[in-house]
């Protein structure tokens, strides 16, 4: 039984979360290619000129992409730690962990075509 409690568990909680993101950037290739969309995203979000809600709505979209990409990454790797044959349950959960990423993708295309249009849509008129 665990016996770690306070700020002890805390700062070990904080390596183990660390841990998982250096695995996720050594292994994934999605998750490091979404850390690149978020580098951008969070540059373009801060150059164009939007109130602070909408900048919130369109780093945070992006953010979690990469917070569902690691969720993906980990159903992945317990379904291959139980075995490599195929099963349907396996592809089943497989397959609505990446249908997770997708709807996470649709999200934030929704919310930044949303917040462009909005801020542009005067000047194609």
């Amino acid at each position: 039984m665990n016996q770690v409690t306070g700020f002890t568990r805390i700062i070990k909680a904080v390596g183990y979360s660390w841990g998982g993101l250096r695995a996720a950037w050594k292994n994934e290739a999605a998750f490091r290619q979404e850390i690149v969309l978020l580098a951008v995203a969070v540059i373009l979000a801060g150059w164009l000129d939007v109130t602070l809600v909408e900048r919130i709505l369109l780093i945070g979209s992006v953010v979690l992409i990469v917070a569902f990409e690691i969720i993906n990454s980990a159903i992945e790797a317990v379904v291959d730690r139980v075995g490599t044959e195929h099963h349907e349950l396996s592809g089943r959960a497989k397959d609505m962990g990446s249908a997770a990423v997708l709807i996470m993708l649709l999200l934030a295309l929704f919310v930044w075509v949303s917040v462009l249009w909005s801020h542009f849509s005067r000047y194609i008129s």
